[in-house]
């Protein structure tokens, strides 16, 4: 463990609890006080890691998502799963049949479950961004929808070149949770980009370079 612990930059007392929580398959025992980890081990603790750290998992989340990837469960389960642990708790009490069916135009045609944590959510931030006296065109909200579903292509080009249902399934959990801190992150970076672009030289000031 020592050594697994050097290899992967992750403490012992973590990849104990990780152990404890089911989270990580223990070692092979060589010894009483004793146990051989391998490649795959080093591959779950970093896959682990990732979405505790990164994709802001509770122990809890993460351990359903990692058995939703070592399940035999269809792929439209496992996104299910995968969304449901990465998306924000919206009180659905709050989210009035206006609320949706304010949403509606933007995802007119598409599949989605009714009670699915997607049309909630983005009916709740739908209704928070218009609320909020955000004087913004039907065109605005329509870019928004068309560049959720060009991701979403991407998202499934890439499960889709995977091989094996293992693999299709870690590449579902791992872009729906880390996807959404790839996105955030590129967005980001592209408002600063597109803002310098049309504002540094009308006397604004260039970003900062890090």
């Amino acid at each position: 463990m020592a050594q697994l612990s050097e290899v992967s930059s992750i403490p012992v007392a973590t990849i104990k609890l990780y152990l404890r929580e089911g989270l990580l398959a223990p070692g092979t025992r060589t010894s009483p006080n004793q146990a051989q980890y391998g490649l795959p081990h080093l591959r779950r603790l970093k896959l682990i890691q990732a979405l505790v750290r990164l994709g802001r998992l509770s122990l809890a989340a993460a351990g359903d998502v990692l058995d939703a990837i070592d399940s035999d469960r269809p792929l439209i389960e496992t996104f299910g799963i995968a969304q449901r642990a990465a998306t924000r708790v919206v009180d659905r009490d709050r989210i009035r049949e206006a609320d949706l069916e304010r949403l509606a135009p933007l995802i007119e045609g598409w599949h989605v479950d009714p009670d699915g944590c997607g049309r909630y959510d983005a009916a709740a931030a739908l209704t928070a961004l218009q609320e909020s006296g955000l004087n913004a065109s039907d065109d605005w909200y329509r870019h928004y929808a068309d560049a959720a579903l060009a991701v979403a292509e991407a998202d499934l080009d890439l499960v889709d070149a995977q091989e094996g249902r293992s693999a299709k399934a870690e590449t579902v959990v791992v872009g729906t949770v880390l996807g959404d801190a790839l996105f955030a992150g590129l967005r980001r970076a592209a408002q600063e980009h597109v803002s310098y672009i049309r504002y540094a030289g009308r006397g604004g000031a260039p970003p900062t370079a890090h």
